[in-house]
């Protein structure tokens, strides 16, 4: 995991538990030419980290996070990443944005704009042999790309994947969400009363997923999608596609309503999203369930979002913990929401994540402790 928070899962939970945000007033003109709030990760420490890659300077930001956080999960792992049983999936909503930039001085092909461009040279950077796949579905591309994942292994096409996602912040998404009005000019306050918008992150991290784990794992049980079609940006204002979407995860993973341990919902801390999922969670009876928003700590990661979150949901379930929803202090959507306000112990064996977007689509996922 690589964030505002840190550059590893150790320093991210540390920083959960003690409920410290990576959000910051930005005042980079190069993004935005007025100041805005935002999750930045740290510039100096990656360069310091960056040595840790071969020629590093022959990659962009977003590939030298790629090749920092693929190798710090496969360091704890038994695989050969050149073998063809071994299969790279990247999420990423904008990939290398940063080359089409109007100010980009650098000397890289703009060429890598292209996602699969850049999820080559990453795959190629570990020597492997197998063409990547990317996902990029708006901000369900994470939770898709991990269930996409479970279907290549359970389909026996490939016996290791790794999925890894990222995004930037960069004057294009920024600009783009503050088109929308949708950017909080303050900290963002997830299912909160006075929520007002989104707070930008940029992020980078990875899952493996195996057909052989070994020693404590968390199993992907089931995983669904749906579409509500309701607008190009605009979320359904009944909460029926998400619903549809946790049903059919719930029902793969064979997996009752009461059965589930917390939710890791995605809480942008718009209005009609916020307001959206608490209809969802309604209809589904889970209003109860203890849920949190992973994007008061480290923003809107985008492509990133999904595979941060289950990241730090699956560290959760290891520690039987679960971590405050940071902005939120009184519960402002429609339908009753049980949001987590304080840092606590509990034991944590099933989890639901969510995630929904633009265009109406709309993912979850359930994660079972094995």
């Amino acid at each position: 995991m690589i964030s505002s928070l840190g550059f590893n899962s150790a320093e991210h939970i540390e920083k959960l538990r003690q409920s410290k945000s990576g959000i910051k007033p930005c005042d980079d003109a190069l993004l935005y030419p007025t100041p805005f709030q935002a999750s930045i990760i740290d510039e100096s420490r990656l360069n310091e980290m960056k040595y840790e890659i071969d020629s590093a300077d022959s990659y962009t930001k977003l590939e030298q996070l790629h090749i920092l956080s693929i190798k710090d999960c496969v360091s704890q792992v038994n695989i050969d990443v050149t073998s063809g049983r071994t299969l790279f999936v990247f999420s990423t909503t904008k990939g290398n944005i940063d080359l089409l930039a109007e100010n980009y001085t650098g000397g890289i092909n703009v060429k890598r704009a292209y996602l699969h461009e850049m999820a080559k040279v990453v795959s190629k950077y570990f020597g492997n042999p197998v063409n990547p796949v990317v996902v990029s579905n708006a901000c369900i591309s994470g939770v898709l790309a991990v269930n996409m994942a479970k279907d290549f292994i359970e389909a026996d096409l490939y016996d290791n994947v790794i999925v890894t996602g990222g995004d930037l912040a960069a004057e294009f998404t920024i600009s783009g969400f503050q088109s929308f009005k949708a950017i909080s000019e303050t900290h963002c306050k997830p299912y909160d009363i006075v929520r007002d918008g989104i707070t930008i992150g940029e992020a980078c991290s990875t899952i493996f997923l195996s057909k052989n784990p070994n020693g404590s794992t968390i199993l992907i049980a089931g995983g669904g999608s749906s579409n509500d079609a309701n607008h190009i940006s605009g979320p359904s204002r009944t909460g029926d596609g998400l619903m549809m979407a946790c049903e059919k995860a719930m029902n793969e993973a064979k997996i009752e309503s009461s059965n589930i341990d917390f939710i890791s919902a995605h809480g942008t801390a718009t209005v009609y999203n916020d307001e959206m999922e608490s209809k969802a969670f309604n209809w589904l009876g889970i209003q109860n369930v203890p849920l949190n928003s992973f994007k008061g700590y480290w923003g809107h990661t985008l492509g990133a979002a999904g595979i941060i979150e289950i990241a730090a949901s699956a560290h959760s379930m290891q520690n039987n913990e679960l971590y405050k929803s940071a902005g939120f202090e009184k519960i402002g959507t429609p339908e009753p929401l049980n949001v987590i306000d304080s840092y606590q112990k509990k034991k944590v064996d099933v989890v639901l994540k969510t995630a929904s977007g633009f265009g109406g689509c709309n993912a979850a996922t359930i994660l079972v402790k094995g």
